[in-house]
């Protein structure tokens, strides 16, 4: 009997795998989410927002909750091995409407480039 992985077509298959990749930069996302959007926003994440990045050749590396001080309370990570590809994601009409439609779920929205290193980035 085989496994789901090896019975799916070539291009299936390499959306299932986890991608193996040298991290250079990070995209860090941070915002709150809005009070009534909290189940349209994460259907919208996980459905939509996620695959369509990762297919666009950013990855999802973390996602961090802040409950104490005055900052946004959600921060998402995401890590490319190019910053040609990174400015490609964020100069493309897809990546415009899909944080248009983020942005609809959240309020102090912010969206920041860093040179990837371990740990915790702000």
């Amino acid at each position: 009997m085989r496994d789901r992985i090896s019975q799916a077509d070539p291009d299936e298959r390499r959306l299932m795998l986890p991608n193996r990749i040298i991290p250079r930069y990070r995209l860090l996302l941070q915002y709150d989410i809005r009070l009534d959007m909290y189940e349209p926003y994460y259907e919208y994440v996980i459905k939509d927002f996620v695959p369509t990045l990762q297919g666009m050749g950013l990855y999802m590396v973390a996602v961090w909750h802040t409950v104490y001080g005055d900052y946004p309370e959600r921060q998402v990570e995401f890590v490319t091995e190019s910053l040609e590809t990174l400015h490609e994601v964020l100069q493309s009409e897809r990546w415009e409407a899909l944080e248009t439609r983020l942005k609809s779920y959240t309020l102090r929205y912010q969206r920041r480039i860093v040179r990837y290193r371990n740990g915790f980035q702000f």
